[in-house]
């Protein structure tokens, strides 16, 4: 089981990918107890959403789609309600605030992180998951799709995805079943005081080291390198990117989100690299990011 919302008056029902992975039909039960039959109709498992779409008879009047708040707006401190089905427990709210924002929530099993995460201390629980996060008037600042815990039950951190996030992915779900994510083809880490002191930089150079880029992808195109290791497993040298479009990276989280938050498949970036005591310039064509299955 778990939650979601309405997001249109066409029907459409948005909720997260993990809660109908795997699956092609659902039971939609909406907030005044009538349940309808629903398909999934498109899904981004790398941001973790879903669209279904009701396939039953219904009136406008049954459907009170939300109104979204712009994600990048809030601020940490700020009222937060979460509503959703913890436990099979319908239509349970809960409240808290804002703890961080800009959050980098990795996913071992696709190999990518979902960037600009809203971390909350509102209870979220088994069944939550999908259901809307609130500002205090009531509009969408995000989707609640995690928490960490060691005991799989809430321990005061929950993640939601950002609304902006949402608005940007789920009219191509609608339209063409998926969203073509612009992709650089590289991994990284953020630099540390230790490494820049390792690179004989000063402790607080701020960029992301490139640890390895993908064979034939955008970024090794276009000539970014990955980083030369010891046999010891240290790095010996390394790319360090210091800004994406003339926007300083003080983290490899910055360039993830900058890319996923302003730029298609297709679109060019342009990075100030750092390498082997010179700054260099490296454009690079965005391309489309593997659908790992």
């Amino acid at each position: 089981m778990g939650s979601g919302f309405v997001y249109d008056n066409e029907g459409h029902i948005i909720t997260n990918y993990h809660v109908v992975a795997g699956v092609d039909n659902v039971d939609v039960a909406l907030s005044n107890g009538d349940i309808f039959s629903a398909k999934v109709i498109g899904t981004d498992k790398f941001n973790d959403i879903a669209v279904l779409q009701l396939t039953d008879n219904y009136s406008d009047e049954s459907l009170t789609p939300v109104s979204f708040a712009d994600s990048s707006q809030i601020k940490v401190g700020e009222q937060v309600i979460a509503i959703g089905n913890p436990f099979g427990l319908s239509n349970t709210m809960t409240t808290g605030i804002v703890s961080q924002i800009g959050r980098l929530l990795p996913n071992q099993e696709i190999g990518f992180s979902i960037p600009n995460i809203i971390q909350t201390d509102a209870a979220i629980n088994p069944g939550n998951s999908g259901g809307p996060l609130l500002d205090n008037t009531g509009n969408l600042i995000g989707m609640n799709t995690a928490i960490q815990s060691n005991v799989g039950e809430f321990a005061g951190v929950g993640f939601a995805v950002p609304s902006n996030t949402i608005k940007k992915v789920v009219p191509a779900l609608i339209e063409k079943g998926e969203f073509d994510h612009p992709w650089l083809g590289i991994s990284g880490t953020t630099l540390t005081p230790k490494l820049a002191e390792k690179f004989n930089l000063p402790k607080n150079f701020r960029g992301a080291v490139i640890n390895d880029i993908v064979k034939d992808g955008p970024a090794g195109k276009a000539g970014l390198k990955g980083a030369l290791f010891s046999s010891t497993g240290e790095i010996v040298s390394a790319d360090i990117v210091t800004s994406i479009d003339n926007v300083p990276v003080k983290r490899i989280d910055d360039i993830i989100a900058y890319v996923s938050e302003n730029k298609s498949v297709g679109d060019k970036v342009t990075l100030q690299v750092y390498r082997d005591g010179s700054v260099i310039t490296v454009n690079i064509e965005l391309g489309k990011r593997v659908t790992i299955n």
